[in-house]
């Protein structure tokens, strides 16, 4: 274990970690899959020794998620956006995807930015926004917003897990990363249980 320590602290004492965190976190924006939220808790806790710098951090990850939802966007944008022109007016995907664009032109930046701290709710919401042509603009204030406050978030969830576990960084990397796990479990218990609210009571228009 101790070996794995140092070796971990060995490749985040490197200027070469920021450049992994920005990449990391711009390609978990479109695949999931890829562990950037777990990279920037654990260089954060990491930093509670100096290396890496916490600001820096914060900056490349902020970035690398700004560019791959730029990236996700773009993509909803190219194909998305032609196969929802193609669905038939009176098809029940055509009307899913008439509800969303209604609900991202009321309140995009809302569901952008609370969306970013749910691994696929975010690839689901920037692909969507692009295959609906939500203004690129808007897209780019309130994603701005929205990676900034999670990069903050990861970061200093890592770095005061760092603090209160300073003679045993594993055990803050991994009290980091189940708190970031337990956020995103309860954000989307609520969003579950408001969609099955709206199910259950749907609004009749007259």
């Amino acid at each position: 274990m101790e070996s794995a320590l140092d070796l971990l602290r060995q490749l985040v004492a490197s200027p070469w970690v920021y450049l992994l965190i920005f990449g990391l976190t711009a390609v978990d924006a479109f695949f999931p899959a890829v562990p950037g939220e777990a990279a920037v808790i654990t260089a954060a806790v990491l930093a509670t020794g100096g290396d890496p710098n916490l600001l820096t951090v914060i900056v490349a990850a902020a970035l690398g998620a700004c560019v791959g939802d730029h990236v996700s966007y773009a993509i909803g944008r190219g194909g998305g956006a032609n196969r929802l022109a193609r669905l038939p007016p009176d098809s029940r995907r055509r009307a899913s995807s008439e509800w969303a664009r209604r609900a991202l032109q009321r309140r995009g930046g809302l569901i952008l930015t609370t969306s970013r701290y749910i691994p696929g709710g975010r690839t689901a919401v920037t692909l969507t926004m692009g295959a609906i042509r939500y203004p690129r603009r808007a897209f780019l204030l309130f994603d701005a917003i929205a990676a900034v406050s999670w990069a903050l978030y990861c970061a200093l969830l890592g770095y005061f897990g760092g603090l209160a576990f300073e003679r045993d960084p594993i055990k803050g990397i991994l009290a980091g990363v189940g708190l970031s796990v337990a956020v995103t479990l309860v954000l989307e218990s609520a969003r579950w249980l408001h969609q099955r609210r709206r199910r259950a009571h749907p609004r009749h228009r007259p």
